[in-house]
């Protein structure tokens, strides 16, 4: 598997092959749209030409970045790829000197929800939605201690 810079050409191609967006309707547009005027990262992962799974995050702010949104093909999960995608846009964000990265998920995507709390994200917020399965949890990773008094701010903010 190869993880390398992708365009929104991919996400879309990849996205309408995904079982559990299919009601988004994803296309080139909401992706545009979402990604306007933001410095983002694009991610893909290849496997024999193929791309099989995507990453998209943006930046926030200054301190933060937003991992958006990801997936992967059925038929290629459950072999590490959304851990080398999750783990190569980590690396970046924080040699990008990003404090954070924040995401969101729902209570429908329990695997999701696992990976995260399983890799350091930790819950600071909740956003109710139309069901209680489609309500967003909000997570929130700290990159990097070397500027404790942001850490310690963030802490203050969850209590």
């Amino acid at each position: 598997m190869e993880i390398k810079i992708g365009t929104i050409a991919d996400v879309v191609l990849i996205d309408s092959q995904i079982p559990e967006f299919a009601h988004t309707n994803a296309n080139k547009d909401k992706f545009e749209r979402r990604l306007n005027n933001k410095d983002n990262l694009i991610l893909i992962a290849v496997i024999d030409e193929k791309v099989v799974a995507y990453k998209i995050g943006y930046v926030l702010s200054d301190t933060t970045f937003y991992s958006w949104l990801g997936g992967v093909l059925p038929q290629y999960r459950r072999q590490g790829i959304a851990t080398k995608l999750r783990e190569y846009q980590e690396s970046w964000a924080k040699q990008a000197g990003y404090l954070e990265i924040e995401v969101k998920s729902m209570n429908c995507f329990p695997a999701m929800l696992t990976l995260l709390i399983a890799n350091g994200y930790h819950i600071f917020g909740y956003e109710y939605g139309a069901t209680k399965s489609t309500g967003k949890i909000h997570f929130y990773k700290t990159l990097t201690a070397s500027c404790p008094e942001q850490v310690i701010t963030r802490m203050c903010e969850e209590n």
